[in-house]
């Protein structure tokens, strides 16, 4: 009988064994089928897109909201002076041939309030500069000291145009030192953790170290976005000055002749 029974436990044992020998190849078998499908789903349908917004809202959270933050109100601050300041030069343009033209018109046909008439008409420093001229010369100033009065209004017309620059520089020099702080900040959270755990593993330093560098990156764009946007507005700056002068010395020309054939 004790023969019999330990017949029928190998039995079992042999039939279990066999049984789960089984579950375990239909487990491989499936397990292979899903790897194989997989890849061939992705290369049908592609690696699942993630949107760039929640791209960038993951990696702002990674990188630490006090310091991001700080670095996006630079960006935001910055480009709304920049917008400002395009804006305004845009609106600053004049066709200074045409105005000349138009001066000069008025003022052999009607004299100087008819040519003052049409600078206050126009828009931009060079009109603005050109009425100062017009009204010291209605006033009876001599020419030399129109002159005067053109290259010191033409001088508080340019820092009109460059009002609100160093701002935006100070955005430039600010947003990468943000970063390079919270560089700092994260190497001083890895290197605690390191302390803390006993063991300078890649899993300890990797959450320090990620905080250094996205804070560096964001940073880093901030400064070059601004940085593109503060030399064109430095080179409309310059063209309007350039211009302004210009345009100064043939109102002078006009003037000379018109006094010439008074």
């Amino acid at each position: 009988m004790k023969k019999f029974f330990m017949f029928l436990a190998v039995m079992g044992v042999m039939a279990f064994s066999a049984q789960n020998a089984a579950a375990q190849d239909e487990v491989v078998a499936d397990t292979t089928a899903t790897e194989v499908a997989a890849p061939a789903a992705e290369t049908l349908d592609g690696p699942e897109e993630v949107p760039m917004h929640q791209a960038l809202k993951t990696k702002f959270i990674e990188g630490g909201a006090g310091f991001m933050a700080l670095v996006i109100a630079c960006l935001i601050l910055g480009l709304a002076l920049c917008i400002e300041r395009i804006l305004y030069l845009s609106f600053s343009k004049t066709n200074t041939k045409k105005l000349l033209a138009k001066i000069e018109t008025a003022l052999a046909s009607e004299g100087v309030a008819a040519a003052t008439e049409v600078c206050r008409n126009t828009r931009g420093p060079v009109a603005s500069i050109f009425t100062q001229a017009f009204l010291r010369l209605a006033d009876g100033q001599t020419l030399e000291e129109v002159e005067k009065s053109v290259v010191s209004y033409g001088g508080v017309e340019s820092s009109k145009m460059e009002q609100n620059l160093s701002w935006i520089s100070l955005f430039i020099a600010i947003a990468p030192s943000l970063g390079f702080l919270g560089t700092v900040i994260g190497m001083i959270q890895a290197f605690d953790a390191i302390m803390v755990a006993g063991d300078m593993s890649p899993a300890v330093v990797a959450g320090g170290m990620k905080v250094a560098l996205i804070t560096t990156v964001g940073g880093l764009i901030v400064a070059v976005i601004l940085q593109i946007f503060y030399n064109y507005i430095l080179s409309q700056v310059e063209s309007l000055t350039i211009e302004m002068e210009d345009a100064s010395i043939s109102l002078m020309d006009i003037l000379v002749k018109y006094q010439d054939n008074k």
